[in-house]
């Protein structure tokens, strides 16, 4: 059986993606990359080495706050939870993605 390819990110999803899995509450880095991936039907699948550094930059931009807690595995894990900001940001992230994808739809159905 032939897998299904897994699209890339488009760029600038990463940020928007992470945020609005942040929005039903409080996760740690995992859980965050496996809501990500469960509400996308298996679908999108965002890397270690791509979603550590992005929470990074999100924490000092102040869309995030963390704390260190313990998972569901009983291992310390560190908990990333939106702030005021980050619900800001994902509006105005959604939104932009809205009008990005109704562009590449009008597009595709004229070209």
């Amino acid at each position: 059986m032939i897998e299904p390819e897994i699209p890339d990110l488009l760029p600038g999803t990463l940020y928007m993606l992470v945020l609005r899995a942040l929005a039903r509450g409080p996760l740690h880095g995992y859980a965050i990359a496996r809501r990500i991936k469960d509400t996308s039907a298996n679908a999108l699948e965002i890397e270690d080495g791509s979603l550590y550094p992005a929470l990074n930059r999100m924490l000092v931009k102040g869309w995030l706050q963390a704390e260190w807690g313990t998972s569901e595995n009983n291992r310390r894990a560190r908990f990333y939870k939106l702030t005021a900001d980050g619900r800001k940001q994902l509006e105005r992230e959604t939104k932009q993605f809205e009008k990005l994808v109704m562009a590449i739809q009008r597009v595709m159905r004229t070209a």
